[in-house]
């Protein structure tokens, strides 16, 4: 690739994200969805991290975990009830990764 290709491409890149980000912002008036789907998107970001995590609690290289020998399930375990008895985010990331890293490096897991 030459050095014009590569330019040309990363400006390409910054204007269609300036593009697709200020999307609203260039508008001139407000977009209104219907409630329906107002009451939708509130799931969205949750969907879309359970989508994410998921795969990556219960699968090691394409198969199903099978058994309870995984650091991975023992550290979401401790992060949900941690935020089942304190309900703060950060707490959940610290007990998380002390589980998993206690397990993983401590233990040899």
């Amino acid at each position: 690739m030459t050095t014009s290709y590569a330019v040309a491409a990363i400006l390409g890149l910054a204007l269609i994200t300036v593009v697709t980000r200020g999307f609203f912002f260039l508008l001139d008036r407000e977009i209104r969805f219907p409630a329906p789907l107002e009451r939708a998107l509130r799931y969205a970001p949750l969907a879309a991290l359970a989508a994410v995590l998921a795969p990556e609690l219960v699968m090691l290289e394409g198969h199903l975990i099978s058994t309870w020998h995984d650091p991975r399930l023992w550290a979401a375990a401790g992060a949900a009830a941690w935020y089942a008895w304190r309900r703060t985010m950060l707490g959940v990331i610290v007990v998380g990764l002390a589980i998993f890293l206690s397990l993983r490096l401590g233990w040899g897991w």
